[in-house]
């Protein structure tokens, strides 16, 4: 019935099987309150991302299908280091978060893009976006400057690790996935292939990534943040590193930002910079996606960047 091997899509509908037929053991296993946590915590994040995840697959297949390779030749300089801050500033036409971003920057790569260019727009898309720099602005109605700080300090990064990545990176640190050859295939037939190639590629680590991030939630005592609020220095890094825990996506993480409010604002926009380019499940994703000696080296090396970017930043807007 299934061909000669069995597919990820024929595994999931088997899991999907197995909870219906046991949904009433697996409800009574949840019951926990720290369960329960921590399924809250996976759903919401599951919730946020995977809208933004097909929406990037969709495009990313757009891209591979329908854009052909002299576009991008044409679109962004011939000079790698005039590149990158093109595509750094492209970031604010897509309305999407890092979920949808990561595959789009992995379609770039395919079509001939260099790299540095297409992992400054990895970085920039998610945070300088309209709608992520909207949200911001409702979340800090009392503080119009966070909105500036955000889009500053993030193109900024983005544009540094591109120009980082141009000097210091080398190409077999990248591994994209295998994709089915779609030369061969009519349009519709190359569009479907492209989506359910990425789908089950990034979807798998999303996966992952939101159940790490779960499990840090549960685990983390609150009254921990409390005590790191009082030392400047230990605020900064504490956010930092909540915001790569948390993997909240870019369109709501302005939110909580606001709420931790014992912490101080340049604390809380290293939150905001931090959060769209380096987390748990953006880290899984990219491992899927570009190789794990890729996500081992760029996601530190990013974080290193955000940490010092947005402390400067912050240290000139507020």
């Amino acid at each position: 019935m299934f061909g000669d091997r069995i597919g990820s899509v024929e595994v999931l509908a088997g899991l999907l099987i197995l909870l219906v037929v046991f949904r009433g053991p697996v409800a009574d296993a949840i019951s926990g309150p720290r369960l329960q946590t921590w399924t809250t915590v996976f759903v919401s994040v599951m919730v946020q991302a995977v809208p933004f995840l097909v929406f990037g697959v969709v495009l990313s297949a757009v891209i591979a299908v329908f854009v052909p390779r002299t576009f991008w030749a044409k679109a962004l300089p011939k000079h790698p280091a005039l590149a990158v801050p093109v595509a750094s500033c492209a970031g604010v036409i897509l309305p999407g978060c890092e979920c949808g971003a990561v595959p789009i920057a992995g379609s770039l790569i395919r079509r001939g893009v260099t790299p540095a260019a297409a992992l400054a727009f990895l970085l920039a898309a998610p945070a300088i976006n309209p709608i992520v720099l909207t949200a911001t602005a409702v979340a800090f109605p009392q503080n119009p400057e966070m909105v500036v700080g955000r889009g500053v300090a993030s193109l900024i990064v983005a544009m540094l690790m591109g120009w980082l990545w141009l000097r210091l990176g080398r190409a077999d640190w990248i591994r994209l996935p295998h994709r089915p050859d779609l030369d061969g295939l009519s349009k519709g037939r190359a569009f479907f292939s492209a989506v359910r190639h990425d789908v089950v590629h990034a979807g798998g680590f999303l996966v992952l990534g939101a159940m790490a991030a779960a499990c840090i939630n549960v685990l983390v005592p609150e009254r921990w943040l409390q005590t790191l609020a009082d030392n400047p220095i230990l605020s900064v890094l504490a956010l930092a590193v909540l915001a790569v825990l948390l993997s909240i996506c870019s369109e709501a993480d302005a939110f909580v930002a606001a709420s931790l409010s014992q912490f101080s604002l340049t604390a809380r926009l290293t939150f905001l910079v931090v959060g769209p380019m380096v987390d748990l499940k953006l880290i899984s994703m990219q491992a899927g996606v570009f190789g794990r000696r890729f996500a081992f080296r760029f996601a530190p090396a990013t974080f290193a960047v955000a940490v010092l970017v947005a402390v400067g930043v912050g240290a000139v807007v507020f």
